[in-house]
């Protein structure tokens, strides 16, 4: 990941860019290519999605993540993993195998 990031801070350098890049405007493109990517599978099955253009909404998203998650100094594995463990008390194996309930369902 380090590798990404030190990647797109280069791209975003090169461009003069980290003055529009702050971490509210981050966030905000953050949704916004989540939304674009969420379009592509509007009124279709998941099958019937263009893969290349989902690569495409997905690599966005995944760019501003790592750009926001830099700006606040955060280390991404130590922030997933922290929420993998919250989620595993949310909702332990044995009430939530194979349900899609919300953890205050089950």
């Amino acid at each position: 990941m380090n590798e990404i990031i030190t990647a797109l801070k280069h791209f975003r350098d090169e461009r003069d860019w980290k003055q529009f890049q702050n971490a509210k405007d981050l966030s905000l493109a953050l949704s916004i290519e989540a939304s674009e990517l969420l379009e592509l599978f509007l009124w279709k099955s998941a099958e019937e999605a263009d893969i290349d253009r989902v690569k495409e909404e997905l690599a966005d998203v995944f760019a501003y993540a790592f750009l926001l998650a830099d700006a606040y100094e955060l280390d991404i594995k130590d922030i997933v993993f922290d929420k993998m463990q919250k989620n595993r008390l949310k909702y332990p194996v044995d009430k939530a195998k194979g349900t899609a309930k919300k953890y205050t369902e089950l």
